[in-house]
């Protein structure tokens, strides 16, 4: 791998580890801060919120931003939420943090993907994204179980010392080895903004980013609290939960594999198999979180089932919004997150009901099959709109 893109994929590692590192230390955090797991939970909320409202305008006020000097200035705010994050002395300070370290997420995600691009030969720039996309598997995959291990053994403060450590470093390297002298971005030039915004007035987008938030929301409902649920309901011991999120993760890496192979096929086909069988094992997850064994199992599947429709919809919103290819991006990152948020928000709010930790894959398979409904009438009037045009 180029180090260059290998700086940009460590950049993207942490703001992944960054965002879902919460999950993992939930009763840390909450025990810590004293306060409630629904409340602990609202930091993923936090984050995802500061990318959903804010990313989009960052993006928007720095298309004539060199790019090399983009790159660099969006990762100074990560680094002092961050390290605002390991200073935090209570609740409420911890949240400014989080949202500040969100602000870049959206736009460095874009602008990483667009140097991949831009830095490789016409033959291999899929594989440079692809290798861009790494920094988010890699989070799930190695992040998340390497920080909860962190955080069990040194306290949750350390997870974030680590993140900001590699974040350097990834900063040192784009600093190092970018070219400063790359082309001007397409976007940058005079009414390239007004044309974007309007190829984004488009109702099948809508659609489609409403898909995406809810199919990512099932997601996160049940990934966010997974932690103290397989404490508190499986029994298992805090020594087996980074094991277990290393499990998670495999499964995950393999699941973003297969839908990736779902979305080459047929999109809409892709993302109706996916969300039906999330549906099924979210339900499956519920019926065998007592037993442990079972548990594990079934967590893996979910690891790998959940991450197999971002591909998917990825592919959905991205062919909807080809007139809009700057904020394409930036719009898919914030519906993912913002389904982030609405998961982690509804985990919590199932817990505030009085229903339990058990309950809340159940919450999940709601918003699944919600999705779900919304993908085949997406599909039956695109398949009518297709027959009337052959008319």
């Amino acid at each position: 791998m180029p180090i260059i893109l290998f700086a940009l994929m460590l950049g993207v590692f942490c703001l992944g580890t960054a965002e879902i590192i919460i999950s993992g230390l939930l009763p840390i955090v909450a025990s810590d801060l004293s306060v409630s797991l629904p409340d602990a939970g609202l930091l993923v909320t936090g984050y995802a919120l500061g990318v959903t409202i804010i990313g989009p305008f960052v993006t928007l006020l720095t298309t004539r931003v060199p790019r090399k000097t983009l790159v660099l200035g969006l990762m100074l705010p990560f680094i002092l939420g961050n390290v605002w994050a390991v200073l935090a002395s209570d609740y409420q300070m911890l949240m400014v943090a989080r949202i500040l370290t969100s602000i870049s997420h959206g736009t460095f995600v874009a602008v990483a993907f667009s140097l991949a691009v831009t830095l490789s030969p016409v033959n291999k720039q899929g594989s440079a994204m692809a290798k861009i996309a790494l920094g988010f598997n890699l989070a799930n995959a190695l992040g998340s179980p390497l920080g909860t291990f962190i955080g069990q053994n040194f306290g949750w403060r350390a997870t974030f010392v680590v993140i900001v450590i590699i974040a350097i470093i990834s900063v040192v390297l784009m600093a190092a080895f970018m070219p400063s002298n790359l082309p001007q971005a397409e976007q940058s030039k005079p009414g390239a903004m007004r044309r974007e915004l309007s190829a984004l007035n488009n109702p099948s987008l809508v659609f489609a980013v409403i898909t995406t938030v809810l199919a990512q929301g099932a997601v996160f409902t049940a990934s966010t609290y997974v932690v103290p649920l397989l404490m508190d309901i499986s029994h298992f011991g805090p020594s087996a939960i980074s094991a277990l999120l290393v499990v998670f993760g495999i499964g995950a890496i393999i699941g973003n594999f297969v839908g990736g192979r779902l979305a080459d096929k047929h999109v809409l086909r892709g993302v109706t198999t996916v969300l039906s069988s999330l549906v099924i094992v979210l339900i499956v997850f519920w019926m065998t979180s007592p037993v442990p064994i079972l548990s594990a199992i079934t967590l893996f599947i979910f690891g790998a089932i959940g991450f197999s429709i971002i591909p998917s919809l990825q592919a959905r919103i991205q062919s909807l919004a080809m007139a809009a290819p700057t904020l394409a991006l930036s719009v898919n990152v914030s519906a993912f997150n913002l389904g982030n948020g609405l998961g982690a928000w509804m985990g919590g709010t199932v817990l505030g009901l009085g229903f339990g930790i058990r309950a809340v894959p159940l919450a999940g398979a709601v918003l699944a099959a919600i999705s779900l409904v919304i993908t085949i009438m997406a599909w039956y009037l695109s398949r009518q709109k297709t027959a009337q045009v052959l008319e």
